[in-house]
């Protein structure tokens, strides 16, 4: 049965470029725009799915409404002289009434209305200097002739997606270092993730304790304000309930002070020529004993 006309506007329409060198993933985008009143349901299969990823790989388009796709084409091994067969189809429909039936069952129970569009794929490699301009011409159109000899082939591709392209990675036909490249750069992935998680851990935890230390200053900050507060607010309520001229009630005053220091040594005269006297007495009277 023929398919009908693509409903869905695609840009590019026919081909999708990716530029070389392919030692690393290339990136190329398709967009998808819906210009009619009804939602228009659509996947995308490809004559190599694991060679590619794609994202989104399925969904639904709102009138009007426009989507951009992400295809990536894995990293291998270029080989001019090799006939690039890769294909891209965008199939679509308008999204039925029927609300029991799922996106993945959508294509298998309404056949009939599904549309298709056709893209190649074009891989544009830097040309060498040394290589002549009338052999590149040669394999441009061989590889031209080739694409449009495979534009009537039947795609026996699923649908392209990470989990497809994961499960079937060990029966991928690459090469064996590029395959430890991409084992390589997937490890080196793992670590710089770990790192940053802990870099993130680190940052979070410096900020914690400066936090905890602004807190502590602001605090002992307040605690001396509020001290140096008492402390004036005392010494200020003693200097307002202390005279001028302030006496100690347990001291004499000064005049009493002078006159019993006048008095001390007053008695203590008296107190000397008291004993003076009673010596020369007392000398006396042995001396007068003893002459008799």
């Amino acid at each position: 049965m023929a398919k009908l006309a693509q409903l869905l506007n695609i840009e590019p329409a026919n081909e999708l470029k990716f530029q070389g060198p392919f030692r690393t993933a290339v990136a190329s985008y398709m967009r998808l725009t819906n210009p009619t009143d009804h939602d228009i349901c659509f996947k995308i299969k490809t004559t190599a799915p694991k060679k590619y990823c794609v994202r989104p790989n399925c969904g639904t388009l709102e009138p009007k409404e426009s989507q951009e796709i992400a295809i990536v084409l894995q990293p291998f091994i270029f080989d001019a002289n090799e006939k690039n067969k890769h294909k891209f189809m965008v199939q679509s429909m308008v999204k039925p009434d029927d609300d029991d039936v799922n996106l993945e069952d959508l294509w298998k129970k309404y056949p009939e209305k599904l549309m298709d569009s056709k893209l190649r794929c074009v891989f544009e490699v830097p040309l060498d200097n040394s290589q002549p301009a009338q052999q590149a011409s040669k394999d441009a159109s061989n590889s031209q002739k080739a694409s449009a000899a495979a534009d009537n082939e039947m795609f026996t591709g699923e649908f392209v997606s990470q989990k497809a392209h994961n499960t079937n990675h060990e029966d991928e036909p690459e090469d064996e270092t590029v395959q430890k490249e991409l084992k390589k750069l997937r490890d080196e992935e793992r670590a710089l993730r770990q790192e940053n998680l802990e870099l993130k851990e680190q940052v979070l935890r410096l900020r914690l304790q400066a936090d905890g230390r602004a807190k502590e200053q602001r605090a002992a900050g307040t605690s001396s304000a509020v001290t140096a507060s008492v402390t004036a607010a005392a010494a200020a309520a003693r200097s307002a309930n202390t005279p001028v001229h302030y006496t100690d009630p347990y001291s004499p005053p000064p005049q009493v002070r002078g006159r019993l220091h006048e008095h001390m040594e007053l008695l203590m005269g008296i107190v000397a020529i008291c004993t003076l006297l009673f010596g020369v007495l007392i000398g006396k009277f042995t001396f007068g004993e003893s002459s008799k």
